[in-house]
């Protein structure tokens, strides 16, 4: 699960092959994916629509995008399987930034982001398929809280990102190289680096600032694909042909809606909404919106004629509770089986003081406690799916003789003193075998140190890529981690080393 820290997985690929065969079966639609045969009509392709809208600087005979236009074309499989999680979302995108006279190349950079993966989560926490960050997030209209995360969302998502693209390329006067590493790298940065170029008469093109060595290679990558799609027989590659129509639809619900009782009935299959809802953190839409559900094209009319019934099944209601001596805001919230954000959310908390007596709401779900329900199954299904796949919110660790509280901060990355927090305890408080912490793994970073080198046994059928990916961490960090390069061959029972690390 991409949330998870590298540490706690084991051999957990099997949700995100569900949801990328869920994607797989959308973006086929009707007819399947093949590639571009010569004169083929240009209004039944939509990437000779989008590629159309390319604004860059032609591929130039001799750059680093040239070689990464390359790197990507020699990889047809990586490319099949990125785009398959691209394709239901692409025509979308594609109108997206026609509307909005943006280049048709940013319909490109959530492959450089995420490899097109809304449930991608990095160590820097940026998630979904654009990687944002949660304050970015928030400038830019995406709500998240305990029931949705807008940075999943792709629609949602989309919108934002180009808003904050949009922003950036006006801020830096019209240079898209400059936006782009402004938003791989943080505009602060960028800034500082041009103002650090000037005072020494320096250029401040992109590739002349000091910049992080990764901030230096996302630019041209981005270039390397808009060759790639620019010019794909160039580099012996097969541009696939997609009818430029939509494969998607964008519901609008009446309020609060069961997407298990709209899987069934709708006859709609539950991985494809959780692959196209990955925003989505319960069975339930959120009480506050954004009501809205995203389904396959073909399965729309069905959806709508479904409404009725799985709004008026499901009731949003609140628990009150009072504060008792020793409560903390961490023990409420396991106690009552919710998460520290949504008691933040629910109760308008700005931290986590609080005081004896003061009351709270807790959101509770008629739904949960609901098991006579023709649809009950769906809701264990849909609850394996989203523990596998959203980040983890929180967890109980059972302590084990011989370990201090520093040695279980110092494993999963966190500080003492959130330790201490999440669980009332004392600076002078002893901890005892068998007793149970809680671990909020989206509680601040560790401030300690990090986490100790994990080392991964090479398996049968394993690459450098499928390892990167089961262990969440960049390839390229992979390949240095262990000084190999792209080309190196793994035999199984190879021993590789994986370290921790946060994005720019």
């Amino acid at each position: 699960m991409p949330a998870v820290p590298f540490y706690l997985r084991a051999s957990l690929d099997e949700p995100f092959d569900v949801v990328d065969r869920a994607l797989r079966r959308v973006g086929r639609g009707p007819e399947p994916v093949r590639a571009a045969d010569a004169g083929e009509p240009r209004e039944t392709d939509l990437f000779t629509r989008l590629v159309d809208r390319f604004e860059f600087a032609a591929c130039p005979q001799d750059s680093r995008a040239l070689e990464w236009a390359q790197w990507f074309g020699d990889r047809p499989d990586y490319m099949a399987r990125v785009l398959d999680r691209a394709h239901p979302w692409m025509h979308d995108i594609t109108s997206e930034l026609e509307r909005r006279q943006m280049p048709g190349e940013l319909a490109l950079l959530p492959i450089v982001e995420s490899a097109y993966d809304p449930f991608a989560y990095s160590h820097g926490q940026a998630s979904g398929t654009w990687q944002f960050l949660s304050p970015t997030a928030r400038d830019h209209g995406l709500e998240i809280n305990d029931w949705y995360d807008g940075r999943r969302d792709v629609y949602a998502a989309t919108r934002a990102a180009l808003d904050y693209l949009a922003y950036l390329n006006d801020l830096f006067e019209g240079d898209w190289n400059l936006a782009l590493a402004a938003y791989n790298g943080g505009q602060g940065r960028v800034g500082r680096a041009i103002r650090s170029n000037r005072s020494r008469n320096r250029s401040t093109r992109w590739d002349a600032l000091p910049l992080p060595r990764e901030t230096l290679a996302y630019v041209p990558k981005l270039h390397g694909l808009a060759c790639l799609f620019r010019e794909p027989e160039r580099f012996g590659w097969r541009r696939p042909v997609w009818r430029d129509e939509s494969l998607i639809a964008r519901i609008e619900l009446p309020g609060p809606t069961d997407v298990v009782a709209v899987s069934a009935l709708a006859d709609l299959d539950i991985a494809e909404l959780v692959a196209l809802n990955p925003g989505l953190n319960r069975h339930l839409t959120p009480p506050d919106g954004p009501h809205h559900l995203i389904v396959p094209v073909a399965k729309a009319e069905d959806v709508m004629n479904v409404l009725p019934q799985a709004h008026s099944r499901q009731r949003v209601d609140f628990e009150e509770i009072v504060v008792r001596r020793g409560d903390t805001l961490s023990s409420l919230a396991l106690r009552h089986q919710t998460s520290l954000s949504a008691l933040r959310e629910v109760n308008g908390l700005r931290d986590d003081h609080l005081s004896i007596g003061q009351r709270l709401r807790l959101p509770s779900t008629q739904a949960t406690v609901q098991t006579d329900l023709p649809w009950s199954d769906g809701y264990p299904e849909l609850a394996r799916l989203q523990e596998r796949l959203l980040p983890t919110r929180r967890f109980q660790h059972q302590v084990r003789p011989g370990e201090s509280l520093w040695i279980i901060a110092r494993r999963y990355s966190v500080s003492v003193a959130d330790v201490q927090r999440w669980n009332g305890l004392g600076s002078g408080s002893l901890i005892q075998p068998g007793q149970r912490l809680v671990i909020h793994m989206e509680g601040p970073a560790g401030r300690g140190a990090a986490p100790e080198p994990v080392r991964y046994t090479v398996r049968s059928g394993d690459s450098l890529w499928l390892i990167s990916r089961r262990l969440d961490v960049r390839l390229a960090d992979l390949l240095r981690w262990n000084g190999l390069d792209e080309d190196s061959v793994l035999r199984p029972g190879q021993v590789l080393t994986v370290r921790g690390g946060d994005r720019a």
